[in-house]
């Protein structure tokens, strides 16, 4: 199968080539990041979108939730990540508070984040949101969706359990994907909710719907790249798959060079500097 997101031929993602990697039926690949050398290696990858998730504050500061990022700080990880991809499309999450509050504020921020480098944003919810995503779409700001488990509401729901697990609750979710592909996404994130489900919503509109936790028949994939590297020690969900195990080669390493510094073999001969011979 010929993948029209090539990394040889392409040269820029567009949220245009997400769209029509659906209709391909090309799997779209994306993968967070929070810092330019990630950013270097995912792009270099061949990743298809990087997202600037505001996972960051879980996984990047160690906050409980992702509620206490702000704009300053997603900025900052924007300008990060975005010197670092170019190729990629680069989505940044909008943090809480950043969009919820009204129209205005919605724009004013997503415009703040698109000045520092991102090429889209992203907003969790459905219908309440939607007069906001088609706001920010008519300024020509890519928007992508994310419905099921949304982790800014995790003070409503008190856990990240599995999502759309009634039937009238599958009922909303559905309705609310049809509503925001009206409203103008470019895609939209499904986490963590039956893969019947993420089936039914994908097959039932024609925007590319990303997985995560959300089963096979997603248009697409995301994993948060330090869970997929296998940095996070206390984090193994169901879904998450480790391609790698670098807390351990990580502590090995950092463990090698303790002792090498108390042994004083390290620096050795080959790593000092010396006067120069006159």
């Amino acid at each position: 199968m010929a993948y029209i997101s090539d990394k040889n031929t392409v040269k820029k993602v567009t949220p245009e080539l997400i769209k029509a990697m659906k209709g391909n039926n090309e799997k779209v690949a994306c993968l967070t990041s929070y810092s330019y050398l990630t950013a270097k290696i995912l792009d270099s990858s061949g990743i298809d979108l990087i997202l600037i998730g505001d996972s960051a504050g879980n996984v990047f500061a160690g906050y409980e939730t992702t509620l206490p990022v702000s704009v300053d700080e997603m900025l900052y990880h924007t300008r990060a990540v975005s010197n670092g991809a170019e190729r990629a499309l680069v989505i940044l999450d909008m943090p809480f508070l950043s969009y919820q509050c009204g129209v205005n504020d919605a724009v004013r921020n997503a415009g703040l984040f698109l000045k520092a480098g991102a090429e889209g944003v992203k907003l969790e919810g459905g219908r309440q949101i939607a007069d906001v995503i088609e706001k920010l779409v008519g300024f020509g700001i890519p928007v992508m969706g994310h419905l099921g488990l949304t982790p800014q509401s995790i003070r409503k729901f008190g856990n990240y359990a599995l999502r759309g697990k009634k039937k009238n609750e599958r009922k909303l979710i559905l309705e609310d994907a049809k509503i925001l592909e009206e409203a103008g996404v470019f895609s939209m994130v499904l986490e963590k909710i039956p893969e019947e489900l993420a089936q039914e919503v994908s097959e039932s509109i024609s925007v590319p719907t990303i997985g995560i936790g959300a089963g096979r028949f997603c248009d697409g994939q995301i994993l948060v790249s330090e869970d997929m590297l296998g940095m996070n020690e206390e984090f193994k969900p169901k879904f998450l798959r480790e391609y790698a195990c670098l807390a351990t080669d990580m502590r090995n390493a950092f463990n090698g060079y303790i002792n090498d510094v108390k042994n004083n073999d390290f620096p050795n001969q080959n790593e000092v500097y010396h006067n120069p011979k006159e």
